[in-house]
């Protein structure tokens, strides 16, 4: 079973990096959106490019294992501020459960810090 794990590393890494690419590109394509959502849960506009960064370029990373643990700490770091700007509202089940999904998504990226890239990653070929 364990000669296996670095496989399992692989596909996690991978699964969790597709949510993020998707999320970066599609903030792209829909700017004005995106930053009239963040200014209406307060967070400055301005910050989008920064966001937009983040999730692309950390998803894109992640996904062909590049840096992954510096990114996996970044994403863990963006999860939970996201939850917490744009999930925590206790008297609302379904953001409840959002934010509980951004901290779960947080704990991953921290295994995927402590574990390191799997077997299929660009990170092993750069030691």
């Amino acid at each position: 079973m364990y000669y296996s794990a670095p496989y399992f590393i692989t596909i996690g890494r991978v699964l969790m990096a597709i949510m993020f690419l998707q999320a970066g590109i599609s903030k792209m394509f829909g700017y004005a959106g995106a930053q009239g959502y963040m200014e209406a849960h307060g967070v400055p506009g301005v910050l989008l490019p920064l966001v937009i960064l983040t999730e692309a370029g950390g998803g894109l990373c992640v996904l062909l294992g590049l840096f992954t643990r510096w990114w996996a700490i970044a994403l863990a770091g963006f999860c939970v501020l996201a939850a917490l700007f744009f999930h925590w509202h206790p008297e609302d089940q379904m953001q409840m459960i959002n934010f509980m999904k951004n901290i779960t998504i947080a704990g991953g990226f921290l295994v995927l810090a402590g574990a390191g890239p799997g077997a299929l990653a660009l990170d092993n070929r750069l030691r």
